[in-house]
C-alpha cells in the first residue's frame, strides 16, 4: 500500500500547472538594453530561418523568425525512414525593441517594449558583457548586473502596474457580488501585489495548483521564463574568461538561479557569413563551438516545449506540444478529428527504437504500447494515433 500512495505524490507533482499559456503556439522574445546585441543575435538567428514556404498561410514580420531546433534524433529517423517529407520543429524568436529606465512610465518605446514582452511566452534576455569605445551604452559605461536590475525592476513595476488596476476592478465586483471565485481572486492578487513589492518576481514564487490556474489569467511580465544570453568578446569566448561573467553569473544564482548562456555575437556573425565548410574549418582551428543551437534548444525547453515524432516513408514529423499534454490533445494538434474521435496512442520510445533498430523489433520486445486518454505524452514519443469519428478506425 505506501508504494501506491508514493506514486499517486509523484503523478500529483508531474501535473502541477505550468506558469503561462496552455498552447503548442508559444514563442520566445529576445529582450534586453539598447546596443547590447540583440538585433545581432536575431539576424544572426534569421539566417537559420525556416523558408516560409514550408508553412502555408503563416506570414512573419521582419522581427520575427521561425529557427530549427537541433536534433539529432530528428535527423536519425530520417536516415531510417528515407521519407518524402521531413518536417523539423522550430522556435518561434521575436525581437524587441531596447529598454530604457523608465519604460514602465512610456520613457523610450517602454509601453511598446513591455506590451511586446507581454505577447511572447518566455524572454531570452541578452548581456553585454564587453567593452567596446565604438559601441555606445545607454548609460555610458558597461555594467551588465546594473542592466540586470534595470530591467528587472522595470517588468515588476509594470506587473504590479497591473496588479493595482486588476484589484481595483476586483474590489468594485466584490461590492456588487459575493462570488466565491472573486475573493479567492482577490486573495491571490493580495499576495502577488506583495510579492512584487519585496522586489521578487512572480516565476519564483511557491505558488499552489489553484493559484497557477488564475495566475495564467493574467500573463504577467515576471512569470514568464527567462535565458540569460551574456554577450562577450570572441577572444572572451575562445578562452573562456571573461570579467563580466562571475558577477553576472552571482546575480542570477541570486534571482532563481536560471540558465545563462555565454556567447559572442561576432563569432555567430562571421560564422554566419562563411560557407558551412569554411566556418567549420574556422571552428577546428581555434577551438570553437557556436553557441546557437544550445541557444535554441534552451529557448524553446524554457518555454515549456516539446515534440513527439510521427514517422514513416511518407514524412517524418516533429508536433511540438506544451510540456504535460496528454495523448488526446497531442492528437489534435495533427488534426481535430484525431482527438475528437480519439481511441489509443501506439506509443514507441526513440532510444528504444534506436537500439532495436525497427518497429518490428520494438514490438517484438514488447516496447510498443498503447496508451489511452491520461496518457502525458513524453518529448521524443513516436506516435501513431487510432481515432474514430464516423466510419470505423483510422489510423
Amino acid at each position: 500500500m505506501p508504494p501506491k500512495a508514493a506514486n499517486k505524490s509523484k503523478e500529483a507533482a508531474a501535473e502541477k500547472p505550468i506558469l503561462g499559456r496552455f498552447s503548442s503556439h508559444l514563442k520566445i522574445g529576445i529582450v534586453g538594453m539598447p546596443n547590447v546585441g540583440k538585433s545581432t543575435l536575431f539576424n544572426t538567428l534569421t539566417k537559420l530561418s525556416i523558408p516560409a514556404e514550408n508553412y502555408p498561410f503563416c506570414t512573419i514580420e521582419p522581427n520575427e523568425a521561425r529557427v530549427y531546433i537541433p536534433d539529432e534524433r530528428f535527423k536519425w529517423l530520417c536516415q531510417l525512414y528515407k521519407p518524402s517529407s521531413e518536417v523539423a520543429a522550430f522556435l518561434e524568436i521575436h525581437d524587441i525593441a531596447g529598454l530604457v529606465k523608465g519604460a514602465h512610465e512610456g520613457q523610450g518605446l517602454g509601453n511598446n517594449f513591455l506590451s511586446h514582452i507581454r505577447a511572447v511566452d518566455g524572454i531570452f534576455h541578452v548581456l553585454r558583457a564587453f567593452d567596446d569605445p565604438e559601441i555606445t551604452h545607454v548609460d555610458d559605461t558597461v555594467d551588465p548586473v546594473r542592466d540586470l536590475e534595470t530591467i528587472s525592476q522595470e517588468l515588476r513595476l509594470k506587473d504590479l502596474e497591473f496588479m493595482a488596476r486588476r484589484l481595483e476592478d476586483l474590489e468594485k465586483s466584490m461590492k456588487r457580488s459575493n462570488d466565491k471565485k472573486l475573493k479567492i481572486e482577490h486573495e491571490l492578487s493580495l499576495k502577488v501585489k506583495s510579492w512584487l513589492e519585496e522586489k521578487k518576481d512572480v516565476r519564483l514564487g511557491e505558488w499552489k495548483a489553484a493559484d497557477i490556474e488564475i495566475l495564467n489569467t493574467f500573463q504577467l511580465l515576471t512569470a514568464k521564463p527567462v535565458v540569460y544570453l551574456a554577450n562577450v568578446s570572441e577572444r572572451d569566448y575562445q578562452r573562456k574568461k571573461n570579467k563580466f561573467l562571475p558577477k553576472i553569473h552571482a546575480w542570477v544564482q541570486e534571482h532563481g538561479g536560471e540558465i545563462m548562456i555565454p556567447f559572442s555575437c561576432v563569432l555567430e556573425r562571421n560564422l554566419a557569413d562563411m560557407p558551412p565548410d569554411e566556418a567549420a574549418k574556422y571552428c577546428k582551428e581555434n577551438e570553437l563551438q557556436s553557441a546557437l543551437p544550445k541557444i535554441i534548444k534552451t529557448g524553446f525547453s524554457a518555454i515549456n516545449l516539446i515534440y513527439f515524432f510521427t514517422a514513416g516513408p511518407d514524412e517524418v514529423k516533429c508536433w511540438q506540444i506544451r510540456r504535460q499534454t496528454k495523448a488526446p490533445q497531442a492528437a489534435g494538434t495533427i488534426h481535430t478529428d484525431f482527438e475528437r474521435g480519439f481511441i489509443c496512442a501506439e506509443v514507441m520510445k526513440f532510444e528504444d527504437l534506436k537500439e532495436l533498430g525497427s518497429e518490428a523489433a520494438v514490438k517484438a520486445a514488447g516496447k510498443y504500447r498503447q496508451e489511452g486518454k491520461m496518457y502525458v505524452v513524453q518529448d521524443g514519443d513516436i506516435i501513431y494515433f487510432k481515432f474514430n469519428v464516423t466510419n470505423g478506425a483510422k489510423k
